[in-house]
């Protein structure tokens, strides 16, 4: 039986449907590489200390980077700053792939985008959620943005199924370890190259319109954010809260945990963390209806507070089956606040605001989990405290979860609000101040 497009998709332009491939083909280097860069920094001589200091200023580095184009991306165009991410990327790739010295892989870290959690990191999130929401519709916005999250959640999986494979394969050929995890690199900036080619074929469609935002009544005082900006900030410390919290436990150190705990190898952690990250796609669909029902925020926090707490068990579990069980229930849920988090901070802020509001958010989140990294280091490098990260992640998710909740359930998107109309920016800002 064929593959049927979902009909919320059809109406896709070409836009789209190249931003869907963009995000597939980022993700699945995202994902191929966040399961073997511990291995392949552990292998080129780094310490574990070392690593959480290099993951830590690599995550600090996208910040800077971020918060730079995504600012600019609705004035200077969203389409260049895609490609100087792309290409950024790209030569963060060759570098790792070229030295084992640490001030350079620092400096390449820190200047390029890299990702060692095998989410989004740099502007593209950013800018693509931006283009995506100015060429669909407000009503179909969370479900292509669910969409659009299971589209890179089961291009990360492939990439660490993948990545797994490959790495055996060449070990069992006679390649030393070091060289098979280098190979993965190398795919990793090949595939910057191709995303900066890719994003060449965008349209004008998918830029702001001054016609259609009206920018110049709209002045920005706030990175890029004019009348807004109460509403990005509120949203911005909590997002950086939830993100330091998941810092802990990036893809990277989950699969050392498993290594040090149960001495899994990268093969077998390709596979584990391909269906982690597929049934985290899959959920996201069911993540858009259940919001048509209850809300964006009810949704986000009725599916993240549990997932959190399963968080926290993972580490409890005395066998291998028992660990990987709760990681995949967990993961079945636990992105589910994805598409309605990006889909939420789309809808309360002006359609100019788009890119620089998703870029403070995004660059808020960065900064959160580049911290964390350093911390899991020291921790890591310790036999007697590698479940730690797990029960402080969990702890300060939770946190996050009751706060975002006491914050913005009252703070709905227009689509939510049956009075509609144009008073919503007002409503937010009057209820956050």
């Amino acid at each position: 039986m064929p593959f049927a497009i979902p009909s919320v998709l059809r109406g896709l332009r070409l836009d789209g449907w190249l931003i869907f491939l963009t995000r597939f083909l980022r993700l699945f280097a995202y994902g191929s590489l966040s399961v073997i860069l511990v291995f392949y920094l552990v292998s080129l001589g780094l310490s574990e200390s070392q690593t959480g200091l290099l993951l830590s200023l690599t995550l600090a580095g996208d910040v800077v980077i971020s918060l730079f184009l995504t600012t600019r991306a609705d004035r200077i165009g969203r389409r260049r700053m895609l490609i100087v991410g792309a290409v950024l990327m790209a030569g963060a790739g060759v570098a790792f792939a070229c030295t084992r010295n640490f001030l350079f892989l620092v400096v390449a870290g820190t200047i390029g985008v890299i990702s060692p959690s095998g989410h989004e990191v740099g502007p593209f999130l950013s800018i693509e959620q931006a283009a995506l929401s100015h060429i669909v519709a407000p009503k179909v916005r969370t479900e292509v943005f669910a969409w659009y999250t299971l589209a890179g959640s089961l291009a990360t999986a492939l990439g660490a199924l993948c990545a797994g494979a490959v790495t055996e394969v060449l070990q069992k050929a006679g390649t030393a370890p070091v060289s098979s995890y280098r190979a993965v690199v190398v795919v990793y900036a090949v595939l910057g190259v191709i995303l900066a080619l890719l994003f060449l074929r965008l349209t004008p469609e998918t830029e702001v319109r001054e016609t259609q935002t009206g920018a110049a009544r709209n002045p920005r005082t706030f990175f890029g954010v004019g009348r807004s900006h109460r509403v990005v900030l509120k949203l911005s410390c909590l997002f950086a809260l939830d993100s330091f919290g998941g810092g802990f436990v990036v893809q990277s150190f989950a699969a050392y945990w498993f290594y040090l705990r149960f001495g899994v190898n990268p093969a077998t952690l390709g596979a584990i963390f391909f269906w982690a990250n597929v049934f985290a796609g899959i959920s996201a669909l069911f993540a858009s209806r259940l919001a048509a029902r209850i809300g964006l925020v009810k949704t986000m926090v009725a599916t993240h507070l549990p997932s959190n707490v399963l968080l926290i068990v993972v580490p409890l579990m005395p066998t291998l089956s028992l660990a990987v069980f709760v990681l995949l229930v967990r993961f079945s849920i636990s992105q589910m606040d994805v598409p309605t988090r990006q889909s939420y901070t789309m809808a309360v802020v002006s359609p100019e605001e788009r890119s620089a509001a998703a870029g403070i958010t995004g660059v808020a989140r960065t900064t959160g989990a580049a911290i964390s990294p350093l911390f899991a280091g020291l921790l890591f490098a310790r036999s007697s405290l590698i479940d730690v990260p797990f029960f402080v992640a969990g702890g300060l998710k939770i946190i996050y979860d009751l706060l975002l909740y006491r914050a913005f359930v009252a703070v709905r998107p227009p689509e939510e609000n049956a009075a509609g109309g144009n008073n919503w920016i007002s409503t937010a800002t009057r209820l956050l101040l």
